[in-house]
């Protein structure tokens, strides 16, 4: 890494990225959708392929001199299909949205009905939400979790597809804890005469890694974003059944994107190459016992985990019983260097920019190596955080501990260390 020429260039870029990388190794990172990828990773981003116009597919370019930039892709590709066991992947989709909207756009003309999971029970924005594409160009009938039990009911979503009978079912979503059965959602799909989009932008690692069910031998069209729990770049992917290839192809490029960002799709490939090995499996067993200790930590201290648990990388915490609500939770714990996310719970009585609760994951923690004695130490750090609102003294102490944590599983430490040279050069 040579940071040198950015600092010369523009100094202010230069030092927004020092600091980001310094907030980075400093905050405990409890965004369930955040992770920190490889150096590797990193360097196939900032790699001249991003120079690279390669409107098409590989040997199926609209420029030419692109016999280099199509070895990567195709690397991609084949290792996309090689991880996920499926017939076929495209992995030029910018984002989790734009991977939706080319599958939506193959499976249902836009005015047809289609159902996902409402987006305050763990859905999410382009599964139907009215201020979205999907809830703008499409009818949208929503399904909910079960008051009760706060988890998926698939004899109610039988009912409702029954009574609808949709286009589309997508399943998959950005805030649920529990196993996902994509079997029950074919068999629902298969009785209605449906498609299954199956959105697993957050559960894509667990499920290379064998640790969750796949929806890949049965929903018709698979799409995941790659830096969640896979830990790869910022983007995205579709995974389909081979009769639905061409026209998935199609729909990307030329009918909702333009050129594909090459230096993100060489990374791409660098982090399922990454996937595929025993390393990566070891991380989504501890990303996943991660996650069971830091619920059972926050749940023996009074609060209340949504649906009593989690199966995956993510739980939701009601904050009702400690009288405090999702946003001044989130502002407080940021304070201390705990990065969390308001969300809500399901059947929220808070407006969603207040909400009752936050979102937690273990996948950015795990990369660096944390497990479940400092999931328990995280806890104990979250409640007193919470109980101490308003107290300065014990919001500092808090912030020393957390500092403490961070400074013991060092992240990006060759990469600090050349920023904080630089820096120091200055004074």
């Amino acid at each position: 890494m040579k940071p040198d020429m950015l600092k010369q260039t523009d100094p202010e870029v230069f030092d927004a990225v020092r600091r980001e990388t310094n907030r980075q190794h400093n905050n405990l990172e409890l965004i369930a959708s955040e992770n920190f990828v490889s150096e590797a990773v990193l360097e196939a981003l900032g790699s001249p392929l991003t120079n690279k116009y390669a409107e098409g597919y590989p040997k199926k370019r609209y420029y030419g001199g692109c016999r280099f930039v199509d070895i990567a892709e195709d690397l991609a590709r084949e290792r996309a299909k090689a991880l996920f066991q499926a017939d076929h992947a495209n992995v030029q989709p910018h984002s989790g949205t734009s991977a939706n909207i080319a599958a939506y756009l193959v499976l249902a003309d836009p005015g047809a009905t289609i159902m996902g999971l409402n987006l305050s029970h763990g859905g999410h924005l382009s599964h139907g939400h009215p201020i979205n594409f999907s809830g703008k160009y499409y009818k949208v009938v929503q399904y909910t979790v079960d008051e009760k039990t706060e988890q998926l009911d698939y004899d109610a979503i039988r009912k409702l597809a029954l009574e609808h009978k949709p286009k589309i079912v997508i399943s998959g979503a950005s805030a649920y804890p529990r196993t996902l059965h994509f079997d029950r959602f074919q068999e629902i799909c298969d009785e209605v005469g449906a498609a299954q989009v199956a959105d697993i932008a957050h559960i894509a690692g667990p499920i290379a890694a064998g640790l969750h069910p796949s929806p890949v031998p049965h929903a018709q069209i698979v799409t995941t974003t790659t830096h969640k729990t896979l830990r790869g770049p910022r983007g995205a992917m579709i995974l389909c059944k081979q009769e639905f290839a061409e026209a998935v192809d199609k729909m990307v490029f030329p009918g909702t994107q333009g050129g594909p960002l090459e230096h993100c799709i060489a990374a791409k490939a660098v982090a399922f190459k990454e996937a595929m090995s025993d390393g990566f499996k070891e991380y989504q067993r501890q990303t996943l016992a991660n996650a069971k200790a830091l619920a059972d930590g926050l749940a023996s201290r009074g609060f209340r985990i949504v649906s009593g648990g989690t199966d995956n990388h993510l739980m939701l915490v009601d904050l009702r019983p400690k009288k405090v609500t999702g946003r001044d939770a989130e502002r407080a714990l940021g304070k201390v260097r705990i990065t969390v996310n308001r969300n809500t719970i399901p059947f929220d009585p808070e407006k969603p920019f207040i909400a009752s609760g936050i979102r937690l994951g273990t996948p950015a923690l795990t990369t660096r190596g944390m497990k479940e004695p400092e999931m328990a130490r995280i806890a104990e750090l979250i409640e007193r955080t919470i109980a101490s609102i308003g107290d300065e003294p014990a919001t500092e102490k808090v912030k020393e501990d957390v500092k403490e944590l961070t400074g013991a599983f060092p992240l990006y430490a060759e990469r600090r260390t050349e920023y904080k040279r630089l820096h120091d050069e200055d004074a």
